[in-house]
């Protein structure tokens, strides 16, 4: 696909669009756009724009459409799969000032966000009027819905309540040609036609830009208990996710961490934990309801189990204090590792049965290459993250064979019964690997659907496929 740069008298219309204060084009204020949370890649855009209406992403849209130029958009910049970066340089729209909750609609328990609003300051709004939103990702804080939606995004409590694509009913999103159309219906149930919201849901920018989000709201749990397992081999903790759940219990998240990512954290974040010498992994167990009887009583049916996987210490949780300070040493393992080493992020999902030879594996394939690696992440619903650290590999093997050992642990997973993402995307650092499980049919159908949504591809080009 050939693209043009973009000349002065296109800066000028993107100006009078969105306002000349709303455009950048000096080099080095471009360069917090260049790159996002996905190891150490950087692309700068020609010029940034931050529409702040659905109508003025169309004018965008439009005009880039007519000139053929490459067009990114972004959130919050914090995605793990370079999705947001615009390897082709153009056009990147900032979504920052879509950043209202719309309405909370408490009789249909809907609400309608823009694509600019922090995750967790959406959650902290829902649950003032007693209600949830259960997508949690681990960057909450900081990241933005828009970029969930785009990239189907989870987090540990969907195991109970489901994936974001159970959460999002309807979506207002403008066409590669300027057109704005909603996806779907404000309601519960869809049966009319191809499902767009679902298409669009995962689809990282490359058919459309989302500006409206509708999503589905449930009642907020009142109460929760919070168990910390401790196992002798990651093997065991594995084996006993399953064993959860096949006893009847459904958790609201059950995390797994080993002794490498918690010894991590506590070196480099300052967070007090009594690491036992024969602790090999944790699993973080979380039950909620609203019954306190019933939530002890699940609490007492997962602790047979764990005796059954060899567990050799439950700690539970006795205030709010310890509860966040135990969910602090999960949710800071990502940073750490980030903050202190050379690392690759992989975001590997199996069904949650084959846990125990998924990290078997990965050990297997770390060991034959030379790279360590610190795994933790969501293994009620299967989904492991594996944080490859260079340490003592030589720059020659960690640039070059590296890829050969993900590729590895890739196919090892697709062996398994699994798949390449379960919750970070394809975007542009996955997108080689994307043969493994995938068939010539497959992207001949992807690339045809792509085609009819943006027929210049302009449309964040360069992801996926």
């Amino acid at each position: 696909m050939n693209y043009n740069i973009i000349t002065l008298p296109v800066i000028e219309a993107i100006m009078a669009i969105v306002g000349a204060d709303a455009v950048i084009v000096q080099h080095d204020d471009l360069e917090k756009y260049s790159h996002d949370e996905t190891e150490d890649l950087v692309y700068y855009p020609e010029v940034v724009a931050k529409p702040q209406t659905p109508e003025e992403v169309a004018a965008l849209l439009k005009l880039c459409n007519k000139h053929r130029i490459p067009v990114t958009p972004r959130g919050a910049g914090t995605g793990l799969s370079g999705g947001a970066l615009p390897v082709k340089g153009g056009l990147l729209i900032a979504m920052e000032r879509f950043n209202k909750v719309l309405e909370i609609d408490e009789q249909n328990l809907q609400a309608t966000v823009e694509p600019g609003v922090i995750t967790e300051e959406f959650m902290n709004q829902a649950a003032a009027k007693g209600l949830l939103y259960p997508v949690d990702p681990a960057s909450k804080g900081s990241c933005f819905i828009g970029g969930n939606v785009s990239h189907g995004s989870g987090g540990p409590r969907v195991v109970k309540y489901g994936t974001i694509r159970e959460y999002v009913l309807n979506l207002q999103v403008v066409l590669a040609s300027g057109e704005i159309i909603w996806t779907g219906a404000n309601t519960l149930k869809y049966a009319a036609g191809y499902n767009l919201t679902q298409l669009i849901i995962g689809s990282e920018g490359t058919l459309g830009i989302i500006t409206k989000i509708v999503v589905k709201l449930i009642p907020l749990p009142t109460i929760d208990a919070l168990m910390l397992a401790s196992f002798p081999t990651n093997e065991a903790a594995c084996a006993a996710v399953s064993a959860i759940f096949r006893a009847g219990i459904v958790p609201s998240a059950l995390e797994f961490m080993e002794r490498r990512g918690v010894e991590w954290v506590k070196e480099h974040d300052d967070i007090a934990f009594d690491l036992k010498d024969d602790v090999q992994a944790f699993l973080l167990i979380e039950v909620d309801g609203n019954n306190q009887d019933v939530i002890f009583a699940d609490c007492e049916k997962i602790n047979a189990v764990l005796e059954n996987y060899n567990c050799s210490d439950v700690l539970f949780a006795d205030s709010s204090a310890q509860k966040e300070e135990i969910w602090r040493l999960r949710r800071t393992m990502a940073v750490s590792v980030k903050s202190n080493s050379i690392y690759k992020e992989e975001d590997t999902v199996v069904p949650r049965a084959a846990l125990p030879q998924l990290i078997k594996g990965i050990k297997e394939v770390g060991a034959k290459y030379g790279f360590e690696s610190v795994c933790y992440g969501h293994a009620g619903d299967g989904n492991l993250h594996v944080n490859i650290i260079k340490a003592k590999m030589s720059d020659s093997d960690w640039n070059n064979k590296l890829k050969f050992g993900i590729r590895e642990i890739f196919e090892l997973t697709v062996s398994l019964g699994g798949t390449l993402s379960g919750e970070h995307g394809i975007g542009l650092v996955q997108k080689e690997f994307m043969p493994i499980k995938y068939s010539d049919v497959h992207f001949a159908l992807w690339k045809g659907i792509k085609k009819v949504f943006d027929p210049n591809g302009i449309l964040n080009p360069g992801k996926i496929f």
